[in-house]
């Protein structure tokens, strides 16, 4: 088997270099020395940029549960591959070896064929952060089904918008989840949802809180029963390497969701690779993603690139302030996690809170610490590094997205040395380029453009489901050539990356770019600021101004708001320059955030012009209550 495994840092350049230079050598010897396939490709790449139509692995057949499970029966079948971690900490943890989750998913995809569902089939998956969600998932995948996991906070229409949208011809959901204290009634929301989804046939429920439900005869049944009845022998279907393997729908900035389609084998191939190198994964380490299996973080690196290199992985039901701030700190302690990644948005509500909570948690099993979702301020890092990793375990910034199936840009521990704030270096595989606005690539260090890739790697999405047009248009067509990543980056002396946002949260004030990340950190800076968001609107004079909203450590008029104003603006002008400073500052309760923790900010853009016709696609927002509030100017 070929080096797999990046060590040092003489080992990452000879790797990015040989994944430059040859690229299709490089993911060539990765793909056919580290996974099982039925057949292998004729060609390793095939693409045609302009036309956003790309192929990896052509004509190879393959298995995603053939490679995240079966292969690891012989020598790993006693090991775990599932923590299964509850909402209630008085609750039993739950382990699952690799042998008895083949045996479960063999059942539930026999259950799915039982049930009608074919090959290519769409299935939508409403479930809680429970087994079931990773064993109905790896069952499609097993029987060459088409997940659609929707997160399972999402309202009835949005639900329903995306299983019309992709025609599912099944539901799989729960009788009802936990959530801290809460609980949440899923059933019912499906109820709601199917009310206008024709093509939905049948709904299987799985019981969790043992609620009252509605069971419609003729559609819903109870999905144990089945599981009882169903044999535990099934053979994994063969798939070819450019069959969907899932559809994952991700907020547009205007009109619908967009459906990311990501077929088999790349997604397979990169999903592995990434896992290994940025979490430094070795036998025996047991690593925890705090996301839900809903987002793209939770496909990649909860479910498929860590059982894909044989690991232990943690689903966890629960939040973070249930039933304390100590549950994270506690998980960790309970279940020795060796890598721990969870969002800023999660880091910085810890930080608000006592140091107590962490500290009398003895964190000394920690390797590996990240961060996903938005690039982390320094503040956070900060926090994060010293308190969490306590000054020894390197913080992988991860910079990637829905639609590029994997990590793309990461410091790799004990290989890459860190930066605040930086995302560092691109993984092998990536190509990196900064665009100017005439569309020419800017050389050099010490430079701000917007990011794009401009050689296809093996797990980026490949279209969006219905409308290659729209996929074409929305990543393709900015820059001709080039998958165009919609963030602006700044690329420093020695050629590391910072995420500056995304490219209309770059604003030109004055001439001047200004990045809205650099000015948020000063602000959050402040002792009095718990969080900020900076958005630009027009100016007669600047072109464009700067409008912060700002959320404060403690609610209430505890001090005079106009002094706090003049404070702010001053860090943001000793930090950044005059030029940065603030025309507007409202103070917030809280910030308009999709589920995923990114702040939706072209909601806080139409507020800030005063325009309040049409925030657009507001279904993945956490708290869409937040909106109004904001464009009221309450607090």
């Amino acid at each position: 088997m070929t080096r797999y495994k990046i060590n040092n840092l003489e080992e990452y350049f000879k790797d990015y270099k040989k994944s430059v230079r040859e690229p299709k050598k490089f993911w060539d010897k990765i793909a056919s020395e580290n996974f099982t396939w039925y057949q292998e490709w004729e060609k390793v790449v095939d693409f045609n940029m302009a036309e956003a139509d790309i192929k990896w692995f052509v004509n190879a057949k393959v298995n995603m549960t053939k490679n995240c499970i079966d292969r690891h029966l012989a020598k790993k079948g006693d090991k775990t591959a599932i923590i299964f971690e509850p909402n209630d900490p008085s609750e039993e943890a739950l382990h699952i070896s690799y042998t008895e989750l083949h045996e479960r998913v063999c059942k539930m995809a026999n259950v799915l064929r039982e049930q009608g569902v074919q090959k290519g089939d769409r299935v939508c998956i409403y479930l809680p952060m429970i087994p079931e969600l990773a064993i109905t998932t790896l069952a499609c995948a097993r029987i060459g089904a088409v997940h659609s996991v929707v997160f399972a906070g999402f309202s009835a229409s949005a639900v329903a918008a995306r299983i019309n949208d992709s025609d599912c011809k099944m539901i799989i959901t729960s009788d009802g989840g936990y959530r801290g204290n809460k609980t949440i009634d899923l059933k019912g929301i499906i109820d709601e949802a199917l009310a206008d989804t024709p093509c939905v046939t049948a709904v299987l429920v799985v019981k969790r809180t043992n609620s009252a439900v509605n069971m419609q005869e003729g559609r819903d049944q109870w999905l144990q029963p089945l599981l009882d009845a169903a044999s535990d022998n099934n053979t994994a279907e063969i798939m070819d390497a450019e069959d969907p393997l899932f559809i994952l729908y991700t907020s547009g900035s205007t009109g619908k969701p967009k459906g990311m389609v990501h077929t088999t084998a790349g997604y397979m191939v990169y999903a592995a690779y990434t896992f290994k190198n940025v979490f430094s994964y070795e036998d025996n380490d047991i690593f925890w993603c705090t996301a839900d299996i809903g987002w793209i973080t939770g496909h990649s690196y909860i479910l498929y690139g860590p059982l894909l290199n044989g690991a232990t992985t943690v689903i966890f039901e629960g939040v973070p302030s249930y039933p304390d701030y100590s549950r994270f700190w506690e998980v960790i302690v309970k279940h020795k996690v060796t890598q721990f990644y969870t969002a800023p948005t999660a880091i910085r509500a810890l930080a608000k809170e006592s140091l107590d909570y962490v500290q009398k948690y003895q964190l000394d099993t920690l390797k590996v610490i990240g961060s996903v979702g938005e690039p982390i301020n320094e503040e956070a890092w900060h926090w994060y590094n010293d308190h969490v990793g306590n000054k020894r375990c390197p913080i992988v910034d991860t910079w990637w997205q829905t639609e590029t199936g994997g990590i793309l840009i990461s410091p790799l521990p004990f290989v890459t040395p860190t930066k605040p704030t930086y995302a560092t270096l691109p993984l092998p595989g990536i190509q990196p380029v900064l665009m100017d606005e005439k569309r020419n690539e800017i050389e050099g260090n010490q430079v701000v453009g917007s990011l794009c890739i401009k050689f296809p790697w093996p797990g980026i999405a490949r279209t969006i489901w219905g409308d290659h047009e729209r996929y074409k248009e929305t990543y393709f067509s900015a820059f001709p050539g080039k998958y165009f990543t919609g963030d602006g980056a700044l690329r420093d002396e020695v050629g590391y990356y910072r995420i500056t946002g995304r490219v209309d949260d770059v604003v030109i004030v004055s001439g001047h770019n200004l990045g809205t990340a650099p000015i948020e950190d000063a602000i959050n800076e402040h002792p009095a600021v718990a969080e900020s968001a900076i958005v630009g609107f027009p100016h007669d004079i600047k072109g464009n101004a700067l409008y912060g909203f700002v959320i404060l450590k403690e609610t209430g008029e505890y001090r005079d708001r106009e002094n706090l104003s003049k404070e702010i603006n001053q860090q943001i002008s000793n930090q950044i320059g005059p030029i940065a400073k603030l025309d507007k500052i409202q103070f917030v309760s809280g910030l308009p955030k999709t589920r995923s923790g990114k702040i939706m900010r072209r909601i806080l853009r139409k507020i800030a012009e005063g325009d309040y016709s049409n925030f657009g696609d507001t279904s993945t927002l956490l708290n869409p209550e937040i909106v109004e509030e904001i464009k009221n100017g309450k607090v």
